[in-house]
């Protein structure tokens, strides 16, 4: 029996893992991995973290769990795969099932034939069409060599000034980054709000908070990059504002990479990815495709969507890797999109969809915002902030975004595994959890969320966002605001909106201080809205028809407070 013929064209993620699990399931095929780059299996999403000093060995990012470099003699030492760096495959023949090389140090130009091919070229990264686009000073963090490159910017030191351009993922973690050099930043965003996968208030709390680290603009873009002897002095705005630097990194998001298959024929799909079905398989039944340069379908939607996350790419590797040696045995069914980014101490992320995706999906959703700690006061728990979205009728959970110092992860986990499981809210009120005092509070954060969706969805909890209190208030509406905490919080911060002081502990003895009209509208608060929710409740039991909440209270506030 002839041996099979495995061709691997990409070695950063998806690649290497198709690979790699190729070989597990067929020890004899003859597996080739070609990569245009001269480094293989790159932990791209560890850039940052090089950049930004959290280690210093670059090989790090190349190692396996044992510390072993994964470079072209390591794949075929410990797993019997050729793999052939700073080589480029530059034609696919499906005529005849081959394809055609050049090796970039040598120009030495090649052939190789399939029995199977994969296809893992990624994606490559936005530049601004604008002049002075070539100016020496201007990169992205896409490549290794970027990382390399931003590295030696950061132990040089010589670098003041730098701009990023992107309120994105990769732009906010580059903006940690450079901020540990001692570089002073400006992040450039030309749409009205950073991390446009988060509704518009928990992206302008993200806002509100990289304001305490960085300059941020938004809703301006950059029109030129201007320089001087070829270097870049400065990064003009479109509303004619010029910023000095020395340095700008462009973060603006990645295409999918899909020259080589679209040359070849292969079908891509209306985002301008490559098309495959469940088993990551294209039109051709020989060729597969995985990773970034992919559309993949969302699982809540049923609609294709590009999503470059890492972990996904491995996924679809993985079951790319059994396809293409036992047949079509291995799915890889779509992604609900759960991403995480690190700001400085705090976290930020989403699984499923946001409140504005609902809406576009055509659901008939609710929403609750949730602030409070991910552990007890006393083993010094961290302020977390999650938005939960969930279908009306079938209380099946649609969405989360959390956001805080404490533990997201860990509450975008439970939120994620929720979803891909089909759970309820009501699944979700008594989820079983591990607690202890140093890991989680008695009831979970993610579970009293839950606890709020539920109230709400049975009309106990009646809340109110932020953003729609702040319109009632601008326009002069007749609200009674009705601040629940203690009279020293009320000194350290309140909002200035017109609210009146009566903590929670004199709120029975103090009743004859509200309106006597029992209709009027009346919204509770405090820090987290806990006592704002007591209150509400004592309200309503006392015979207040119209009693609102304001959900994540003061902590949750994305506009200017008074302090």
């Amino acid at each position: 029996m002839s041996k099979k013929k495995i061709i691997v064209i990409g070695g950063s993620a998806a690649g290497p893992k198709a690979a790699a699990k190729a070989r597990r399931m067929d020890e004899f095929a003859e597996i080739t991995m070609f990569q245009k780059a001269p480094d293989l299996s790159m932990a791209s999403c560890g850039y940052p973290y090089f950049v930004g000093g959290f280690f210093d060995d670059r090989n790090k990012l190349l190692c396996t769990p044992t510390g072993v470099v994964r470079d072209p003699k390591f794949y075929w030492s410990a797993k019997g795969i050729v793999a052939k760096v700073n080589t480029e495959v530059t034609r696919i023949d499906r005529d005849n099932k081959l394809v055609e090389y050049t090796n970039l140090e040598t120009g030495e130009k090649g052939t190789q034939e399939y029995d199977k091919l994969v296809i893992t070229t990624g994606a490559t990264p936005n530049m601004p069409p604008i002049p002075g686009v070539g100016l020496e000073g201007i990169t992205t963090l896409q490549s290794m060599q970027d990382a390399d490159y931003l590295r030696r910017v950061r132990d040089d030191g010589k670098i003041k000034k730098a701009v990023v351009i992107g309120g994105g993922l990769i732009g906010i973690e580059t903006l940690e980054a450079l901020h540990l050099a001692g570089i002073e930043l400006t992040l450039v965003e030309l749409l009205p709000q950073l991390l446009v996968f988060l509704d518009w208030k928990m992206a302008k709390l993200v806002e509100n908070y990289l304001k305490t680290k960085a300059n941020v603009i938004t809703k301006n873009g950059v029109s030129e990059f201007v320089g001087e002897n070829g270097k870049l002095t400065a990064v003009k705005l479109q509303n004619g504002t010029e910023i000095p630097c020395e340095l700008a990194v462009v973060a603006i998001g990645v295409r999918p990479n899909v020259k080589l298959a679209k040359e070849a024929g292969l079908n891509i799909g209306e985002l301008g990815g490559i098309s495959t079905n469940e088993f990551m398989q294209t039109n051709d039944p020989d060729i597969y495709a995985a990773g970034d340069c992919c559309e993949v379908k969302n699982l809540i939607t049923g609609k294709n969507v590009l999503a470059p996350y890492g972990d996904l790419a491995n996924l679809q590797g993985r079951a790319v890797g059994e396809n293409i040696t036992k047949g079509n045995i291995a799915k890889f069914p779509g992604t609900i999109q759960t991403g995480i980014c690190k700001l400085f101490d705090h976290g930020v992320g989403i699984t499923g969809l946001s409140e504005a995706k609902a809406i576009e999906a055509g659901f008939d959703y609710e929403r609750v915002l949730n602030a409070s700690p991910d552990k007890p006061g006393f083993m010094n728990g961290q302020l977390l902030i999650t938005k939960l979205v969930v279908e009306r009728k079938s209380r099946k959970i649609l969405g989360a975004q959390v956001l805080g110092p404490g533990d997201v992860s860990k509450q975008l986990a439970i939120w994620a595994t929720a979803i891909k499981g089909n759970l309820t809210v009501d699944d979700m009120v008594n989820a079983d959890l591990p607690y202890a005092p140093p890991f989680s509070l008695a009831i979970d954060h993610s579970i009293a969320t839950a606890h709020i969706m539920q109230n709400k969805l049975e009309g106990i909890f009646d809340g109110i966002s932020s953003v729609d209190l702040k319109a009632k208030v601008d326009k002069g509406e007749d609200l009674f605001i009705l601040d629940a905490r203690g009279a020293d919080e009320y000194e350290q911060m309140r909002l200035g909106i017109g609210e009146t002081l009566i903590p929670i502990g004199k709120l029975r003895e103090r009743l004859h201080e509200l309106p006597q009209d029992k209709n009027k509208e009346i919204v509770t608060l405090c820090k987290i809205s806990l006592r704002g929710y007591e209150a509400a409740v004592l309200l309503k039991h006392h015979g207040y028809k119209n009693v609102k909440i304001l959900e994540g209270g003061i902590a949750a506030w994305p506009f200017e407070r008074e302090k």
